[in-house]
């Protein structure tokens, strides 16, 4: 999931984050992200195969802002715990 320059959301599936994020941040990205510049990574999942990547990343579009913001909350308090 990105965190957009505008403070919005934008959540998709790769199996190369870097190089997706990367082109996120250069405006190649998805058409979405090209007009909400900058962006930054917020959170992410590691899945085994990319039908589970699919899925999950449709049951997180289907939440609402707020649980979207919990589950990066949730991510970066795990994070701090481990630092």
């Amino acid at each position: 999931m990105l965190r957009c320059g505008d403070g919005s959301l934008y959540t998709g599936w790769t199996n190369d984050l870097a190089a997706r994020l990367a082109a996120h941040q250069a405006g190649r990205g998805g058409k979405y992200t090209r007009s909400h510049l900058p962006v930054e990574l917020a959170y992410y999942e590691i899945h085994p195969s990319r039908h589970e990547a699919m899925s999950r990343e449709r049951q997180i579009k289907g939440l609402s802002r707020e649980e979207k913001l919990a589950l990066i909350s949730e991510k970066e308090k795990q994070n701090h715990e481990t630092n």
